[in-house]
């Protein structure tokens, strides 16, 4: 009966979060889920505070990356940024497209997928207005690159870290096992959008002012950019990325903002600190699980996957998670997949297929990843409204081929 209660609490939790009703921020269902298992007494206090302690690495890095972000925001580079694809796409608005794109790939890999989400997307939907192009085309690229670019490096996604914990691999492993995909990933996402948009594609759009880059655009470029050789070098030798991430985007910030008070103030008031204790709500949410037997069950699937061709297996697990991802968000699917991978024997391959579809998954719908609701947030900001049909209509058409052969060639490169 207390596992009952306990999936019913659950349940009404991530319903919480997605949904929001009352518009009530999406920390304080999280929180209130975890509190109302402690004071029901399906979960011990001690049950919930080590739900908590597990995600220490993953808080670290969250509040690192976003400090970067915001970096990033207050002192123009993705405004700058943005406006130079402008400038730099001739009057083309398919190669605007591609170069915002491109531009998304690169901000997911090196500041997270929620970077992308969060500031890039404001700083593009100003840029593409100004050109006086239709909007949507360059969102959506956007919102997709954020989970299609997520696993091309350890940083790119909290979730890689929810899922790896302590194994999380070192650069060069992780590098042989996701390039491929990646490069399969970013390149059918793209071929996909750039279908699926070449009506608004077509014609030329308005020039606008050259690009500025301030002198405070520049120091932030320039620090987050030793930020990102620090990260490369600390995942190169496999140490934990959060305090690593937190440390570095801090002197990031005081060398960018030459430390004056003022501005670090107005940065550190900048980031959603909100994000934490949602997260934080999350584990505790998944120790709950794991306490009535959850990640067991999710231990013996993986394990009847397991005795599959490889192949079967791999796409089997991938999509399986992507599915879940999708139900319940991300975070808490990669939770416990990470935590069923880490308490049984499988082969090698269903690690990274895994992660894939944690990553890549939530490509389907609004529901599927952090990144993706803060984006909606972000579009809501400037007035624009993305539909979850709408969106689910795009999803299934990009986030289906790009999902099954990024995992179709991991039995072969995990060998």
């Amino acid at each position: 009966m207390s596992a009952f209660w306990v999936w019913m609490i659950v349940a009404a939790t991530l319903a919480g979060v997605l949904i929001r009703p009352g518009k009530r921020p999406e920390a304080i269902w999280a929180c209130a889920g975890a509190a109302l298992l402690v004071v029901t007494g399906l979960l011990p206090i001690s049950g919930a505070a080590a739900g908590v302690a597990k995600g220490t690495d993953v808080y670290l890095f969250l509040a690192g990356m976003m400090l970067l972000a915001e970096l990033a925001r207050r002192e123009g580079v993705f405004d700058w940024l943005a406006s130079l694809a402008v400038r730099a796409a001739g009057g083309s608005r398919a190669r605007l497209f591609t170069l915002v794109y491109l531009v998304g790939t690169l901000v997911t890999a090196f500041l997270s997928n929620d970077a992308t989400a969060v500031v890039l997307t404001p700083a593009v939907y100003a840029a593409v207005k100004k050109a006086g192009v239709t909007a949507l085309p360059y969102l959506f690229a956007c919102a997709f690159i954020a989970n299609a670019a997520s696993f091309v490096l350890p940083i790119a996604n909290p979730a890689n870290l929810v899922v790896y914990g302590e194994r999380l691999p070192a650069l060069l492993p992780w590098l042989r096992l996701f390039l491929l995909p990646s490069i399969l990933s970013i390149g059918v996402t793209y071929v996909v959008l750039r279908f699926l948009s070449r009506r608004d594609l077509e014609g030329p759009i308005a020039q606008i002012e050259g690009a500025v880059i301030t002198a405070e655009a520049r120091r932030a470029v320039w620090s987050i950019a030793a930020t990102g050789v620090i990260l490369i070098c600390v995942s190169s030798a496999g140490l934990n990325l959060g305090a690593a991430t937190l440390f570095a985007a801090t002197g990031a910030t005081l060398l960018a903002t030459r430390a004056k008070p003022g501005r670090v103030r107005e940065i550190r008031a900048g980031v959603a600190w909100s994000v934490l204790p949602l997260v934080a709500g999350l584990f505790v949410l998944v120790e709950a699980l794991d306490r009535v037997g959850a990640l067991q069950d999710v231990g013996t699937v993986l394990k009847r996957l397991a005795q599959l061709p490889p192949i079967a297996a791999s796409l089997s697990a991938s999509f399986a998670v992507a599915t879940l991802s999708n139900v319940m968000n991300n975070l808490p699917s990669g939770l416990l997949a990470g935590g069923a991978l880490g308490a049984v024997q499988v082969p090698g391959y269903l690690w990274p297929a895994v992660v894939i579809g944690v990553d890549l998954g939530p490509n389907l719908s609004v529901t599927g990843s952090l990144a993706t609701i803060l984006w909606l947030i972000a579009l809501r900001r400037e007035g624009e409204h993305v539909s979850g049909w709408r969106f689910l209509k795009t999803g299934a058409l990009v986030m289906l081929p790009a999902l099954f052969l990024a995992t179709l060639v991991m039995p072969w490169i995990a060998r």
